[in-house]
Order: structure tokens, then C-alpha cells, then sequence
């Protein structure tokens, strides 16, 4: 049985085991004097009993095998092939084992195979079904017997809200520790590439160097690929691209937001804030085609006009389109954290003989703040890690200019670029994607805490 075929059938076996719990422990329940029963939860909580012990040994065995069959059988299929495939070195192995998989998976090469690759694939077939079979079995046997034990645990007495309860709370804790686990294997992968990479270049060359040039010297006689790992230029380009955007978001934003909420109509905010959002999701390439065929042309063509030398991929025409785009992240957050203002601020304001406007700047805004700060971060982070937008409309070339008409380049684009090609994983030039990762991730930390303690200061205000 596939996959879907498995988990299918606990889901019926799921309901079944539901419908069989309640029932039986309503069959239980005997009437008490003052009413009511003598069962210790709801009939419902039986139910969600039985699909526990039905459902949860049964997946835990299910993903556990699917997680170890593959491995399992690849080194059953690699031991069973001739021994002078066998001796050679790790790479060739793992090369050989991807060609009889891409066999296992594409039948119809099998005809042209080499029969020592073909026997292995066959091999390898059979080693599948009987793993999938006894896979199925054992699941649904789990599953079965789960459910019988399940029901036995039915009685009046059985604390099952108790029991339900602990089981869901576990699932949660566990959801969160993947969660954090996860957080914590990237941040530490990323800190051991990254320190593969200091190994090679000196960490002040990379933080203060003022020349990108990552083209490593693939021979010991090639020149003119020393490489250079200065990133200033990629910081500077960064910053000078997210500055723009947020110089058009940011604004645009507020005081779209501070519109909608305080001035606006409920007619015209049921139908201005939905058009505004769409621009939310618009895919990224859709604004870097706009900003390369369109924006960028009308910038280089105005800066002529006026006499001035406009770059073909400016980080005008970037930072213009990619702060269109964020508009929506910083009105759409802004307008939520604005009406959540309790309307007797605005009220207790409009008693002391204040205007709109100024409960809007002396009341709203600064009881607001912490989440309009938020709205601002989510945006800058937004404007940070865009890639695409960059790509097709302010180039690849490391400048060092604060001129928003040349052409620059950011941390994001150049690591979409370093780990694209068939460059060595363990180059210098391929580990810097990693040490800009690395500068990304302390960058975007340090704005959580600086955001976090301006949240604090004025919530400690205004609560």
C-alpha cells in the first residue's frame, strides 16, 4: 500500500476508533440521582482516547520507517553488488548507488542498463515491496491493536479530558522543540561553514575590505582570480537599496494605514484596504520584470533629460519597486495596530477639546508605536532579504557608492550567486555565502533587540 494509502486508512480508522470510544462510554454511563452521569469526562473524550492509542503508536512506527527505509535499503542493494564495485573510493560509491536509484525510479532505462546495475535496481525493487508490505501490516496492526487497548481503557472512572489533554500538550511541546531545534541547527550550520570560511580569509579582510571579487584560482598557474572577499560594497549596496524602499514604504504606508483607520469611510476601507493588499501578492519576479522594463528605462531617461549619468540598473529603479511592494506589509500592520487603540483614548482626547489630527499625533500614534515599530522591522527585514527584485533591476557588480543612480548589488544576491555553478563546496568562494548569511542573521538580531526594548519603554507607557 503507498503512503497515501496508509495514512488514508488511519484517518478512517482514526474516525472509526472516535465514533466506537464515544459510543462505548455512553453504553458505560449509568444515570446519577441528581442527574448528569457517573462518567468523569465527556462521552467525547473517550473518543479522542481511543484515536490516540489507535493513531499515535501507528504514525510514530509509520515515519520512523519512512525516514530509515531508503538508507536502510540502499546499503543492503550496495552490499550485494560485485566486490570490485565495492572497493572503490566514497565518491565513486555514492555515484554509483544515484545511477541504480535513478534506474529503481525510471523502469524504462532498465532495458539499456549494464546488468550488474540492472540486477542491483531489481534487487533493489524487490527489497521496496517487501518493505512496503510489512510496513502496512505492521502499521495497521498497530493501529488495530490500539484501538483495543484504547477501548479497554473506557471506564467511568478513567480521567480521559486528563489524559487527552497531557497527549495534546505533549504534541504542542514537541511542535515548538522542532521548531527551536530547527532554529538552532541553522544557526549553527551556519556558524561552522562560516568559520570554514575565516579559516581561509581573515575576518577583518571580509568586515572591512572594500573589494568583492569571490573568484578563487581554480589551478595553482591561473591569474587574475585571487579572489577578494572584501564585503563593504554588499553591506553598503544592502543598506542603500533597503533605505530607498523603506523611504517609500514606510510613509506610504503609515499614512495609508492612519487613512484608512481614522478617516476613511467603512465603504471605502471595505474596498481600498483588499486592492492595496493585492499588491501583497503579486510574486517578486512580476516587480523585478516592472522595475527592469519599466521603472529602470523612465529613471535612466529622466536622468538624461537633466543631464545626469543614470546607471541601466540603478539601485533607484530597485529601491522604488521593492518599497511598492512592501507598502502593504507596513499598512496592512500598521491599520491593524491602530484600531486595536481602545476607543476611550480617542474619546477621553475628543472630551479634552482635541482635533482628529491631534489625537491622531498625540494619542494614537504614540499608544500605537510598539506596533507600528514592529510593522517597520517586518518591513526593513522584508526589504533585506529581497533577492529578485535586485537581480533583474540593479545588477550583480559590487560597487562601493552611496550614489542610489550606479549600479550595486546586496548580501542576498551574492549568495544566490556563490552557491549557484559547480564550484567546490568547501572553496573559499562557495563558504562565503555562509559568512554572509552569518552577517545577515546578526544584523536582523540586532534590530529584534533595539525593537524589542522600544517596545518595552513605551508598552510600559501606554499599558
Amino acid at each position: 500500500m503507498s503512503t497515501l494509502g496508509i495514512l488514508l486508512t488511519l484517518i478512517l480508522l482514526a474516525a472509526f476508533s472516535y465514533y466506537i470510544g464515544r459510543k462505548r462510554s455512553l453504553a458505560l454511563a449509568t444515570p446519577m440521582q441528581r442527574g448528569g452521569n457517573n462518567l468523569h469526562s465527556l462521552p467525547s473524550y473517550y473518543g479522542y482516547l481511543v484515536v490516540a492509542w489507535a493513531v499515535i503508536p501507528a504514525l510514530l512506527v509509520f515515519a520512523l520507517w519512512s525516514t530509515l527505509e531508503k538508507p536502510l535499503l540502499t546499503a543492503s542493494m550496495m552490499s550485494h553488488i560485485p566486490a570490485e564495485y565495492q572497493d572503490k573510493s566514497a565518491d565513486e560509491h555514492s555515484l554509483i548507488s544515484n545511477r541504480i536509484l535513478n534506474l529503481v525510479y525510471n523502469p524504462e532505462r532498465l532495458a539499456t542498463a549494464d546488468p550488474v546495475y540492472k540486477a542491483a535496481a531489481q534487487d533493489y525493487q524487490q527489497m521496496q515491496s517487501l518493505s512496503n508490505n510489512i510496513k502496512t501490516l505492521l502499521v495497521l496492526a498497530l493501529a488495530i491493536a490500539g484501538t483495543f487497548i484504547g477501548l479497554r481503557h473506557v471506564k467511568p472512572k478513567t480521567r480521559a479530558r486528563n489524559q487527552v489533554e497531557r497527549v495534546v500538550q505533549i504534541i504542542m511541546i514537541g511542535c515548538a522543540s522542532i521548531a527551536i531545534l530547527t532554529t538552532v541547527g541553522i544557526v549553527f550550520s551556519v556558524l561552522f561553514e562560516s568559520f570554514r570560511f575565516f579559516g581561509q580569509v581573515p575576518a577583518t579582510d571580509f568586515l572591512f575590505g572594500t573589494h568583492w571579487s569571490p573568484q578563487t584560482a581554480l589551478r595553482a598557474d591561473q591569474a587574475g582570480s585571487s579572489g577578494s572577499f572584501g564585503a563593504i560594497p554588499l553591506f553598503v549596496g544592502t543598506l542603500l537599496i533597503s533605505a530607498i524602499a523603506l523611504l517609500i514604504a514606510v510613509p506610504l504606508g503609515l499614512m495609508s494605514a492612519i487613512y484608512l483607520s481614522e478617516y476613511a469611510s467603512p465603504t471605502l476601507r471595505a474596498y481600498a484596504k483588499p486592492a492595496m493588499e493585492i499588491l501583497a501578492g503579486i510574486p517578486t519576479v512580476v516587480y523585478g520584470f516592472f522595475a527592469a522594463l519599466t521603472v529602470a528605462p523612465f529613471i535612466r531617461s529622466m536622468g538624461e533629460s537633466f543631464g545626469l549619468s543614470v546607471a541601466s540598473e540603478s539601485a533607484l529603479a530597485a529601491g522604488l519597486v521593492m518599497g511598492i511592494m512592501i507598502i502593504p506589509f507596513m499598512s496592512s500592520l500598521s491599520d491593524d495596530v491602530i484600531n486595536a487603540v481602545p476607543q476611550a483614548m480617542r474619546d477621553g482626547s475628543y472630551g479634552m477639546g482635541a482635533t482628529k489630527s491631534e489625537t491622531i499625533k498625540q494619542v494614537i500614534i504614540p499608544a500605537a508605536l510598539p506596533g507600528i515599530v514592529g510593522a517597520f522591522l517586518l518591513a526593513a527585514s522584508r526589504a533585506i532579504g529581497e533577492t529578485m527584485i535586485v537581480v533583474m533591476a540593479a545588477g550583480l557588480a559590487a560597487n562601493l557608492t552611496i550614489n542610489p543612480l550606479e549600479a550595486v548589488t546586496t548580501v542576498t544576491v551574492q549568495i544566490v550567486t556563490l552557491l549557484t555553478g559547480d564550484q567546490e563546496f568547501d572553496s573559499a568562494k562557495t563558504l562565503a555565502a555562509f559568512a554572509l548569511g552569518l552577517s545577515l542573521f546578526v544584523v536582523t538580531l540586532i534590530l529584534n533587540v533595539v525593537a524589542l526594548h522600544i517596545v518595552r519603554k513605551y508598552r510600559e507607557q501606554y499599558d
